[in-house]
Parts: structure tokens; sequence; C-alpha cells
């Protein structure tokens, strides 16, 4: 059995002080100076050791950004002094995707490397649009102590990126056939081209890099290669601009390679694949409400990968009444198995992955792995304050940020990440995320749900 996949992590602190959800309000004037004051009973010992605290290299005790909000000093508090509030500047962070909670716990994940913990438990509501009306299966969490990241068992999180062949055969007992090439990640995650409006200083360095460091692939512009071509090392796929110019066939001697869709897409495809050491091509599609049909062409003429691209929350592009990811994926995946040639390609999701548990959730729905974009940005501090796309000065100073910096973060959140695919996958009961693929079985959705609960009672919800 191969060895284990792990990323490791150490903290990674930030380089500006957090902007954090919840504060506690002390009114010390009525304060009765009790010895053992129920701060220092906090169980996330934020007030334990308050003095060390302040002496060390932070500077501040930040209650703000560490608290959790288990309340168990405001209930305990002998003269009631004690008050949660909420901090406003949390309440600006972000937009309705992105919501200052997921913020908060990407730069939670980018410090630390950990899962994300809530004391006051999960307090919004129990369905939500896209991604936030399935839920997964966890009927196997029985048995805590051989799954997840603390098990003994093995659970492998590595994907093959190419096309299949349908079937094999043999001539003599030996293998008549060629298989195609492959490329193989260790986690069912990429890195996407990074956005322009963030695109600056060391960043698309520092995304490079990470992807290197933990063995996964980035797409990068031609431009970002030829730039980060040591950083790299091996593990970009050029995003080549067609038709072809002198330029893209010089980043065409990476194995991996990505085009954007066109009426020439397969024909570029050959071209690539026959005048240069090119072994994979994808085709990178805006994902539109006639992409399963597009998709099933490509893949009957050919299409070893396919890439399709939502947009930043994940909602189909050019549509009028635009369908999540969740729903396109599903419609996709599905013509691809009606007409019997799913395992012939790949397809990359991108657009809308905010957190880990999207990553399986989109998987479950019929995507191979997925590609990120946002989130590495946010693993660097940026609050998506939209400053720099108005051309203002950006609050952190993106442009300026160190390589090594960037590279500790982003390494921190998909060591986070793949722990809590771990736990999901042990929790599933299955053991290779491969199998996950489609598995719609192994989760509810809420639609479903409701029309079987209370459908006879109240009939179709209107839209």
């Amino acid at each position: 059995m191969p060895t284990k996949y792990a990323i490791h992590s150490t903290t990674a602190r930030p380089r500006f002080r957090p902007i954090g959800k919840l504060g506690i309000v002390d009114w010390r004037e009525d304060c009765s100076g009790c010895h053992n004051c129920v701060k220092r009973g906090c169980v996330y010992r934020l007030y334990r050791d308050e003095a060390d605290t302040l002496r060390d290299e932070v500077g501040y005790l930040d209650y703000i950004y560490q608290c959790k909000g288990c309340l168990n000093c405001v209930q305990n508090c002998t003269k009631n002094i004690l008050t949660r509030v909420v901090n406003p500047e949390y309440l600006r962070l972000g937009n309705g995707y992105y919501t200052p909670d997921l913020i908060l716990s990407t730069w939670y994940q980018a410090e630390t490397g950990k899962i994300p913990v809530s004391g006051s438990g999960y307090g919004g509501p129990f369905s939500g649009p896209g991604f936030d009306s399935m839920w997964t299966d966890m009927s196997e969490i029985v048995r805590p102590t051989r799954d997840g990241i603390h098990g003994r068992e093995y659970i492998s999180t590595s994907v093959d990126i190419g096309r299949k062949l349908p079937h094999l055969s043999f001539a003599d007992g030996q293998l008549s056939v060629d298989p195609p090439p492959l490329v193989e990640t260790p986690l069912p995650v990429i890195f996407d081209r990074i956005p322009q409006p963030w695109n600056r200083g060391a960043v698309t360095a520092a995304v490079a890099t990470s992807a290197a460091e933990i063995g996964t692939l980035a797409i990068l512009r031609e431009a970002d290669i030829r730039e980060n071509e040591a950083s790299v090392r091996g593990h970009g796929i050029p995003l080549l601009a067609t038709p072809l110019t002198a330029a893209a066939r010089s980043c065409a001697s990476a194995p991996f390679v990505m085009i954007p869709d066109g009426p020439d897409a397969i024909a570029t495809q050959g071209t690539l694949k026959r005048d240069s050491s090119v072994k994979i091509v994808a085709i990178r599609i805006a994902a539109s409400p006639a992409v399963a049909g597009r998709v099933a062409d490509l893949v009957r003429d050919g299409a070893e990968v396919i890439h399709l691209v939502f947009d930043s929350h994940g909602m189909e592009q050019g549509a009028s009444r635009p369908r999540h990811m969740r729903d396109a994926l599903r419609d996709t995946h599905g013509t691809l198995v009606e007409q019997g040639i799913r395992d012939e390609v790949t397809l990359i999701a991108s657009g809308g992955i905010a957190a880990a548990e999207h990553v399986a959730k989109a998987i479950l729905c019929g995507a191979d792995l997925v590609a990120i974009d946002i989130p590495l940005i946010l693993a660097l501090e940026c609050r998506l304050c939209g400053e720099c796309r108005r051309g203002q000065p950006c609050p952190i100073a993106l442009e300026e940020i160190d390589a090594g910096f960037g590279i500790h973060r982003i390494v921190n959140l998909m060591a986070a990440w793949h722990s809590q695919l771990l736990e999901m996958l042990g929790a599933m009961g299955i053991r290779e995320i491969r199998r996950l693929r489609g598995e719609t079985g192994r989760c509810m959705f809420f639609e479903d749900l409701e029309r079987d609960t209370f459908g006879r009672l109240f009939g179709k919800r209107k839209v």
C-alpha cells in the first residue's frame, strides 16, 4: 500500500490584525475581582494566560478574532457584567456568497492548517441555495477511531486526469491497445488562474509554488508560466490562447495544457498532441444552460479533459435564469452516463468552490475534481472589500506580499481542506474519492425531502 498522502502545516501568523466576529464587552467598574474569574475558565484558553499573551510577539490579545462564542463566560459571570457583541467591521467583509463567516473560517485554516471549530455550533439555516441544500450521508461515523484524519485505515484522495478507455482488448493474453496518458494528482483540487484584480506582486508565484509543494497542479497564463518556470517544476498547466501563436507553441512543451472552447477545439487538440510533447489537452468551457450537450459532443469527438467554468458564485454564465453548479453538473454527468461515455472524460469544475465541503459536494454531483481561485486569495488575508476593483489602495497591500508567506498560508489552507475531505470520506464509509463521483445516493437534497414530506399536503413549490 502506498504511503499516506499528507500535507504538513505550521502556524502562519497574519501580517495584519484580523477582523473577528465576536467580542466580549466587560464593564470593569462593576467587577468584583473574583479570584477565579470566569474568563479564566474559557474552554478555548483565550483568557487563561492573558499576561503571557500580551508579552509575546503578537503584542495583543485579540478577543474579537479568537472568541468562539461558547458564552461560558457570559453565562457564569456572578455580576452579569459580560455580554457578547458582533464586530461591525466584520459585517462589512465579503459579499452574499463569500460571507464574513466563510472568510473568517478561511483565514483560520490558512493560519493554523486545522479544521475550524465553532463553539456556538452552526448558527445559520439548515438549508439554502446551491450546495447548502445538500446533506451528505454520515452513517459510517460510528467508527471514528478507525476513520478520518486520526484513523488507521488508508483513505485515498488522488484522482486521475485524462481520457480512459471504454474497454480493454487482449490478444494472446497481452493488452492489444495503448492506454491514453494520465496525470495523477494526490488531491481533487487544482488551482485556477488568479483573476486579474488580484494577479499582482508575488501572488501568482506563491500559488504556482504552493501547487508544486503539495503535488497538485496550477492553471497559469502563458506569461505566468514563463515568469515562474523554476517555481512550477512541472506542476503548471499553461492556458494557451487560440489560434495558437508562436508564444503559445513555446509553452506547449508541457505535458498537460489547456485551451479555450471553440469550433476548432478538437482540431487544436489534435495539432498540439501531434506537433509537440503535449500528452493531455483540456478544453475550458464557460458553463451555460446548453453545456451538457456541448460536453457530450466534445467527448464523442475525442476530448479527454473538460473544464467547466461557472461564475464566482457557482452559477451558469449567460443565462437569464442560471442554474447552480450543483444542478448543471448533475445534468452533464447524467447525460454522459446515459450515452455510455462518462468514463472516457475527466470533468473539472470551477467557480463557487468556497469551502472544503463544496469539493466533496461537487464530486458527488458528477465532477472528478475542482479548481479554485478566490479561496487562495482569501488565504492571503484578502477581505473581498472591492477596493482593488475600484482602483483604490489594497488595505492588506496584496502587491507587497512575500512569496514565502503566501506559500505558507496556501499550503496550510490545503492541509485543512484535505483533513476535512478525509473526515467526510471516513464518515461516509468511502475509502477512495474516485468512488464518490456521481454518488448522489450518498446525499440528500432539500427539494426531494420537501417534495416527499410536504408535497402531498401543499403541492409543488412555486419557483
